[in-house]
């Protein structure tokens, strides 16, 4: 029988239950003596009009499937653990973005007179390499895309071999010898010898796009952990005012996705703008220098902290079984028409056929997993369908670190550089994310709206859908009012550079707050969710495939490179729009079936099968 929204009594029961938790506080063996065993009343899965809440011996409740129907939602408290590894994040951010917003000058411009480090003063241009606008853009787009490539690796190492901690470890330490190696390369001395200093800059950025990789798809899915290692169930909570609410961990891990996004903010912000600075006034050596030093606190953070956090340990070759668990659901669903394998893949027993309960003596030799497992594993599955569609929002995304730049360099900018004015994006995140935190989804949780990772990602594409519609009007206006038309880069025909049209360039905030909100609703979502529906034992895995949709991203924006000059951008911008618009109709469209499930997917109970048998005295990562 079922509850409100199909949800099984006994399925709740289950789900809700404290387990075992393969999640040491510490490096050794788990502590089984604080195991506590669950009170499910008699019969409860049979008895569907009972009151009574589960509960275990210490009196901690939790609900039943009516309660979960029908009682509000409420965040839990975030531990201070998860802070200190968001700090860890912010270091991290503050160096990258740090180190990268100076690359385009440094390659780009060339040594300004009478300068030895790239520093030009008040009025001057900074640069060193002066290799050219093509060079900067190539190694630019290069590094993008490595960044977001290469967490695929990271996550596989984490997850099969060497655990979160361990690859994050490791993989700050290969960044350092990247960031050494971009220090050497800015030196006065490396600079006055072009070739050397490019030879050596070049190796630094792979180097670096490594470490990067095997931090990003390992660092938020720790983040969460810390808490899900206290409380992984929803339980019951009473107020001082007697309402019953629920403590939900999906609420929880929600909440600590968004500071964890706003650190992010914060060290990007102060990264970009004090370097940008650095460059200009003191020279590319000390924009590097800066970012390296702050990147130090991180090994330092996770070293002291090394004995506060959940660590899960790696469990071996479950991404092999995952992969071979679909090939086998896919025997005998191929079809030469790609619509009918689509179809054959979304069949209700896309999955219960290949469970082995369902296979008994049937199944294959590596299938040592439980049926549970396997609903675990089509979750994930699920997630990484959901992430297919994110590369449309990247899209309109990218134009705010590209083409809004230049724009606004078109425009009347009273003193301001046009490469700050795209800073207004990490503050509106600075400060919208505890107003959206606080006030937005607790608004709508109290009046019965239940606001799904899946509703709000939709909403993120249609807000990046609306910002390119902005961005696509205020170019218009500058093709109309300008003095030279389609052509405001260019030249009069005196041979002066065309002034900027009258058109203030404040006039992109609105793009940039509306590709704020967006970022809210879809990327720090769409972290959550990799985290929330991914199999415990492949979480870095489900990670790094939301994260490799920005390399994707980068590489199906060069086919737009053609429209990004002028007279065409108006088209750019109308055209990213336009695809941003069908992601959002084709998302819901293609998951909305599955936002119904979303309470069933979370309530799935965790499986025992953890890959190579570490749970229980094993080493820990």
């Amino acid at each position: 029988m079922s509850g409100a929204y199909g949800l099984d009594l006994a399925e709740v029961s289950k789900s809700n239950a404290p387990q075992v938790l393969d999640v040491p506080a510490a490096p050794g063996p788990i502590n089984e003596k604080n195991e506590k065993a669950l009170y499910i009343p008699e019969d409860s899965s049979q008895d569907h009009s009972r009151t009574e809440s589960l509960t275990d011996p210490n009196g901690k409740e939790y609900p039943t499937a009516e309660e979960v129907a029908t009682l509000r939602r409420v965040c839990g408290t975030v531990p201070w653990s998860s802070y200190t590894i968001a700090f860890v994040e912010l270091c991290e951010r503050f160096a990258y973005y740090g180190t990268t917003i100076v690359f385009v000058n440094f390659i780009q411009q060339p040594l300004p007179e009478g300068s030895t480090t790239g520093a030009a003063g008040t009025d001057g241009q900074a640069g060193a390499l002066g290799l050219g606008q093509r060079a900067s853009t190539g190694i630019m787009t290069f590094n993008s895309m490595w960044a977001y490539f290469t967490p695929l690796l990271g996550a596989y190492m984490a997850d099969q071999y060497w655990g979160r901690y361990k690859t994050i470890q490791t993989s700050i330490f290969i960044a350092i010898v990247g960031h050494i190696l971009l220090i050497i390369a800015t030196l006065p001395s490396v600079i006055a010898r072009p070739n050397g200093s490019i030879i050596c800059f070049s190796i630094g950025l792979i180097i670096f796009g490594l470490g990067t990789g095997g931090f990003k798809p390992n660092i938020s899915p720790l983040v969460a952990e810390q808490y899900e290692s206290r409380h992984p169930k929803q339980y019951i909570k009473v107020k001082k005012n007697g309402e019953r609410v629920i403590i939900d961990p999906t609420m929880t891990v929600s909440r600590i996705y968004m500071y964890f996004y706003l650190m992010i903010n914060l060290g990007a912000l102060a990264g970009q703008i004090g370097m940008v600075y650095a460059e200009k006034y003191v020279g590319f050596w000390l924009s590097f220098v800066l970012p390296t030093c702050l990147f130090l606190c991180c090994p330092t953070v996770m070293y002291l902290m090394r004995n506060k956090y959940a660590r899960r340990p790696p469990t071996g070759s479950v991404l092999t079984k995952a992969l071979k668990l679909w090939r086998l659901a896919m025997r005998g669903r191929w079809s030469l028409s790609p619509v009918k394998t689509a179809k054959n893949m979304r069949s209700d027993d896309f999955w219960e056929s290949v469970k082995p309960s369902r296979l008994g003596q049937a199944k294959p030799v590596w299938m040592t997993f439980d049926d549970v497992w396997v609903d675990e594993v089509r979750r994930g599955f699920k997630a990484c369908t959901v992430f297919l569609w994110i590369p449309l929002y990247w899209l309109a995304y990218n134009q705010m670190t590209t083409n809004l730049i230049s724009q606004a360099a078109t425009m009347e900018l009273h003193g301001v550089p046009n490469d700050l004015v795209n800073n207004v994006n990490p503050i509106a995140l600075v400060i919208f994310i505890p107003i959206c935190d606080l006030f937005l989804y607790p608004g709508l949780e109290r009046i019965g709206i239940r606001f799904t990772p899946l509703k709000k990602i939709a909403w993120g594409f249609g807000l990046s859908s609306t910002s390119m519609i902005a961005s696509a009007v205020t170019q218009h206006y500058i093709y109309k009012l300008g003095a030279c038309g389609d052509t405001p880069a260019g030249e009069l025909p005196n041979g002066d550079p065309c002034p900027p049209a009258p058109i203030n360039v404040w006039v992109q905030t609105v793009p940039y707050l509306l590709v704020a909100f967006s970022e809210i609703f879809t990327s720090i979502t769409a972290l959550e969710y990799a985290f929330t529906k991914a199999p415990k034992n492949l979480r870095s895995v489900v990670t790094s495939v939301f994260l490799f949709m920005s390399a994707v991203s980068y590489a199906i924006g060069q086919a737009f490179v053609g429209l990004s000059e002028d007279p065409l951008l108006t088209w750019n911008y109308m055209t990213i729009s336009i695809l941003a618009a069908i992601g959002c109709v084709g998302f819901w469209t293609a998951h909305r079936g599955l936002d119904k499930e979303e309470d069933k997917l979370n309530f799935i109970p965790e499986s025992s099968f953890k890959g190579r048998q570490l749970s229980h005295g094993g080493p820990a990562a």
